[in-house]
């Protein structure tokens, strides 16, 4: 009987341990080392060539000594190399790999569409023609940096929350109805029956907080908005939690305040050569002293107060007020983040519990990030009367929504939470122009490949 040797000694070819090592001393000038990635870039200097070779995060040079190396390698080859460590500090990394030799294990069957390697002429592609190649163009080292900064938020996303106590589940995406009352879904054909693709995991947040308390969810969204804008997108990633026991909504920003305190500090040190690649050298996300809120109403006065305009949507804020309030804060509190608090309550969900010092308002909030929303959230009505009398106030009949209602028939504690839009944090975070740069694969209205 054979069985899988899985504790046999292995040489490393990851390059970031050979930069751990020559920093530490334990490699040196004149050691070898063997190296993998792939082929970025050549230069052909006559006797000998630079190869820029692409690691899984960075690239850095090979110097080969050698009169053909455009014709033995080409852009995207796949490589083991053999070779050096020529120190030099000149080199971002403090040293340079001479090679000894190359052995191919993979390769373009074809000339790429794109030079990936040329960072001027990427930049001043279309994003249609960036997204039509998303496969060639994710291997960009500015592009895929900006997919390293969406892991690394996703990361603090879930490695905050556990330090807080939160339990992840996986709620699942097709479902019967939708929770925000069933608009702006995606049919489709279960069977013999109808199913939607979930709109959002609310439903099964609330649930589990009768389960675990705390608890929190990673995993796409559908909108079937009929909306092309740069902010918008059918698919997303939503990043939810859901916690049991709060005094008040106000325990919700004070957490996701925590969390974005967590999230930028990681950025700024796990994250920092990618945010070098996509904001420039030495950019830094801004540190969160201090993060103002302010209540819907007061909001939209201190708007049309401030810009000399008058308010046309008294339950709701555009985009235009959006981006001004984000701007107004970050100059007079120093912060890329405020809450705007007690939203009208015929703007809000119904299980978005009133506000019972002025039911027209809701426990609820929206937080702004440089002036975008990314996240809403609030306290839930937990009292099962409660719930059945504010689905009766809007003529909904509680006898639809008897699955949902059933955690309520059988307690649960006082409990709210939000959610949050990963691409739109990441946009707002590297100030890209449009949220599909945020996102590997995005799906709009009009895009279904790759």
């Amino acid at each position: 009987m054979d069985f899988v040797q899985y504790d046999r000694p292995r040489q490393t070819r990851d390059i970031e341990i050979v930069i751990q090592q020559f920093a530490d001393g334990s490699l040196k000038d004149g050691d070898e080392v063997k190296i993998r990635g792939a082929v970025h870039r050549i230069k052909d200097m006559g006797d000998f060539a630079f190869v820029i070779i692409r690691s899984p995060r960075r690239t850095f040079q090979c110097i080969w000594e050698t009169e053909d190396a455009a014709q033995k390698l080409s852009p995207e080859d796949w490589v083991l190399v053999d070779g050096t460590i020529a120190a030099d500090e000149r080199s971002p990394l403090g040293f340079d790999i001479r090679i000894s030799s190359v052995e191919k294990v993979g390769g373009p069957a074809e000339k790429l569409p794109l030079e990936i390697s040329n960072d001027r002429k990427m930049k001043n592609l279309q994003l249609e023609t960036l997204l039509d190649n998303r496969v060639v163009t994710l291997r960009n080292p500015r592009i895929r940096a900006i997919m390293r900064v969406a892991d690394g938020v996703m990361y603090g996303f879930r490695q905050f929350l556990r330090e807080e106590g939160f339990t992840e589940f996986v709620p699942p995406k097709m479902v019967m109805g939708g929770a925000e009352g069933g608009a702006d879904m995606f049919m489709v054909k279960y069977f013999d029956q109808r199913a939607y693709l979930n709109q959002s995991p609310q439903q099964y947040k609330q649930a589990m907080v009768g389960v675990f308390e705390k608890v929190f969810t990673v995993g796409p969204v559908f909108r079937g908005e009929n909306s092309n804008t740069p902010r918008h997108l059918t698919e997303f990633q939503g990043l939810d939690l859901e916690m049991g026991f709060i005094e008040s909504f106000q325990d919700l920003m004070e957490l996701e305040t925590r969390m974005f305190q967590y999230i930028f500090r990681l950025l700024n040190t796990e994250y920092a050569a990618e945010l070098d690649l996509v904001l420039g050298a030495g950019r830094r996300l801004p540190e969160l002293d201090k993060v103002p809120q302010i209540k819907f109403a007061d909001a939209k006065e201190l708007y049309a107060q401030k810009s000399g305009k008058k308010i046309t949507d008294p339950v709701d804020l555009a985009p235009e007020e959006e981006k001004w309030l984000g701007q107004y804060f970050l100059e007079e509190a120093g912060s890329p983040l405020v809450f705007v608090t007690h939203y009208p309550s015929v703007k809000r969900p119904f299980y978005a519990m009133d506000d019972p010092e002025n039911p027209r308002y809701t426990l609820s909030y929206d937080l702004l990030l440089y002036g975008l929303e990314v996240t809403t959230g609030g306290q839930r009505i937990h009292d099962y009367d409660q719930q059945v009398a504010k689905m009766k106030k809007r003529h909904m009949n509680p006898a639809d929504f008897e699955n949902y209602l059933t955690m309520h028939k059988y307690g649960l504690p006082p409990h709210g939470g939000f959610g949050l839009g990963l691409e739109r944090i990441v946009q707002k975070l590297l100030e890209l122009d449009n949220i599909r740069e945020a996102s590997a694969f995005p799906r709009d209205r009009n895009r279904l490949v790759p």
